[in-house]
Formats: C-alpha cells, sequence, structure tokens
C-alpha cells in the first residue's frame, strides 16, 4: 500500500457555508484520479462534513469499486455515544452508510483524557477486539490528540492496538502543546504504525510566508509548500499512511505526485524545514487545522475556522474586511458568541475559541 491516504474530511463544497454541500460529481473525479494513480487508503469518520463523509464514501467510491481496491478507515466518537446499545447502533450505520460490510481500520476518535473516561467506561478496547475478531475491523487503532504520557500509558495497558493516529508537520514537531515529536516517539517505543493527520496543518503549511517560501525555493523551485510538508511526515520510519485532506483536484495532483516518487528528507532539507518553522510560527496568530468540529454544535452558527483563516490572513496582510462580510451573510457574526464553550470542548487543538471570536470580532466589526 502507498503511503499517501485520501482523508475525507474538507471535501469540494458547492457552498462553503454548508458542511452537507459535497460537489459529488468533482469528488467521484478526484476519487478516480487517486485510484488512477495508485493509491488505495480512505479515511473518513462519523461527523466529517456535517456527519455526510461516510455517505459520500458510498457514493463516491464504495458503489463504484470492487471492495478489494481500496482500503477504508473509520472512527467511533465518544461525543456521540452513551450506551452499548448506541454503540452499536452507530457502528451498524456506519456499515449502512459507507456500504461495506468490514472495515479494514477502525479508530477510536480523538482519544484525550476527557474522551479516555467514555471508552473506559464502556470498555471499548475490548469492544473493538471483538469486533476484529468477528471479521467486522481488520486492524484496530485509535487517534490521538494528548500528551505522550497519557499515549504511553494506553499502549502499555492495550498492547493488542496496532496503530495509532497522529498529528505530525514540521510545525508541530516541537510544539509544547501537540508535542508531535514526542507522541511519535512514544508510539515508536511501542513498536506501533504511525498514521499521520494534518501533515499540512489544515492548509496552514500549503501558503507560508514569503520568508520561508524562498528558503524553499532556494532548495526546488518546482516544489510546492505542501509538498515539502508531506515528505516531512512521509521521511518519517514507522510512518504507514501520511493522510491528507483535499478539497480540490489540484491538492490530489501535488499530493499523488510528491508521493509516487516520493525521496526522504535529507539532513538538510530537514533542518531547512525546522528553521521555517519558526518563521510560520511568528506569523500565525490561531493554529487552527479547519477541521470543524467546533462548527457542529455552535448554536449561532458561526463558520469559525473560516473567520480563523481571515483573521490569519489579515494580520498577513493577506485578509481583507469585505471577505468577513461575505462569510458572514447568512451566518453568526464573530461577536455572536454566547460563551457557551461547546466548541473548546470538541476542539482537538485546544484553542481558547471564545477569547479568539472577541479578538475577531473587535478586528473585523468594530
Amino acid at each position: 500500500m502507498k503511503k499517501l491516504g485520501f482523508g475525507l474530511m474538507r471535501l469540494p463544497l458547492l457552498d462553503r457555508k454548508d458542511p452537507k454541500s459535497i460537489d459529488m460529481e468533482l469528488l467521484k473525479k478526484m476519487v478516480d484520479t487517486f485510484i488512477a494513480r495508485g493509491f488505495t487508503y480512505f479515511d473518513t469518520a462519523w461527523m466529517y462534513c456535517g456527519f455526510s463523509s461516510e455517505k459520500a464514501t458510498k457514493e463516491a467510491l464504495t458503489s463504484r469499486y470492487p471492495r478489494e481496491s481500496y482500503t477504508l478507515a473509520t472512527k467511533l466518537h465518544a461525543e456521540y455515544f452513551d450506551s452499548v446499545e448506541s454503540r452499536e447502533a452507530m457502528f451498524g450505520k456506519q456499515l449502512e452508510n459507507t456500504g461495506v460490510d468490514y472495515f479494514d481500520y477502525y479508530l477510536l476518535h480523538d482519544v484525550n483524557e476527557k474522551h479516555l473516561e467514555v471508552y473506559d467506561s464502556l470498555d471499548c478496547f475490548t469492544w473493538l477486539a471483538e469486533k476484529k475478531a468477528q471479521g467486522l475491523v481488520r486492524h484496530m487503532g485509535f487517534s490521538f490528540h494528548d500528551s505522550p504520557e497519557l499515549l504511553d500509558r494506553l499502549l502499555t495497558a492495550h498492547p493488542d492496538i496496532e496503530f495509532v493516529q497522529l498529528q505530525i508537520n514540521y510545525l508541530d514537531w516541537e510544539s509544547e502543546k501537540v508535542q508531535s515529536r514526542r507522541c511519535y516517539e512514544t508510539a515508536v517505543k511501542h513498536g506501533k504504525k504511525v498514521i499521520v493527520m494534518e501533515p499540512v496543518k489544515g492548509g496552514i503549511l500549503a501558503q507560508v510566508p514569503a520568508e520561508a517560501a524562498e528558503m524553499f525555493a532556494g532548495r526546488n523551485p518546482a516544489a510546492t509548500a505542501a509538498s515539502w510538508a508531506v515528505r516531512f511526515a512521509a521521511s518519517l520510519e514507522n510512518v504507514m499512511v501520511v493522510l491528507s485532506g483535499m478539497s480540490d483536484m489540484a491538492q490530489v495532483l501535488d499530493n499523488t505526485a510528491t508521493m509516487t516518487a516520493m525521496e526522504p528528507l535529507n539532513s538538510g532539507e530537514r533542518d531547512m524545514l525546522l528553521k521555517a518553522a519558526e518563521i510560520i510560527r511568528s506569523h500565525i496568530e490561531i493554529p487552527c487545522t479547519a477541521c470543524s468540529y467546533c462548527t457542529e454544535g455552535c448554536p449561532m452558527g458561526i463558520p469559525i475556522p473560516g473567520y480563523f483563516s481571515l483573521y490569519n490572513q489579515a494580520r498577513q496582510g493577506r485578509g481583507s474586511f469585505s471577505a468577513y462580510e461575505k462569510l458572514s451573510e447568512g451566518a453568526g457574526l464573530a461577536s455572536a458568541c454566547v460563551g457557551c464553550g461547546q466548541c473548546e470542548g470538541v476542539c482537538p487543538q485546544h484553542l481558547p475559541i471564545r477569547e479568539n471570536l472577541k479578538k475577531i470580532a473587535e478586528y473585523f466589526e468594530d
């Protein structure tokens, strides 16, 4: 299996304000191109794209290709079940949504201290092993957003876990909050394969500041910023798959070209990227990856990732007030936040979303 995976989280939309308005015709072409270029791994989840990603996966992939021609992963998220019965119903619905009779890879989703309470209370690690024994899951693992210490405890307590999905990119490699390097090293210590998520950090590493872009061009003028980020993750030993949440055909073409003839980074290139990380970090006000978990339950309908992106661009001299006005049409303004905190409870990056919305309101609305 080739190392690039198609993340079905940031799919092309007909209406950028409606996460369910997936452009199915474009998605089918993207899937076709991905497969035609020899790649087979697809990653979806219960709540992606306003709970529409698994169904889109069926329409664009599983109903159009033989089962043995692709590898499919999905996930069980602690926020969406609260009993043995609702967990079983959710799993059955996922099989129905995706149109398959087994999952190649199945993950407990977004494991952290908070969600672990749910997973442990319902003995989900044992349940996952039972699904594997029944042939409904071929490989079992979990995605992780917490400390390397917790990861070490989990892998010690559950040695039958086969793989871990980690947020790894050169910007977060030495981050005190994300701790990509230490989490990766912990997984390697336990002999686990690693699936990489957020290699381009939600697109942040696809559009880098001019100083970093000049460094990249000095090494290879033809390489895109995103290709450098993907290669950083793919160059790590023990990495099985690098996921990319692709939202247009250009990203599919760039990523597949990068990974078809992928050359591991040499020491000079690696040092350059870690130096670029320092430059990029100094330009980013809000390190949002645009996963959109925060928007699902927002009572005011605030397009939080969109506002964060505009604010980051504005602070770099690239954003505009007209873009904010356009994005806010028919949606909640940043100032409409009621401070309920729902968004912060589900944010994998643990961002102070409410405080950031106040900054955005002051910048764009005052």
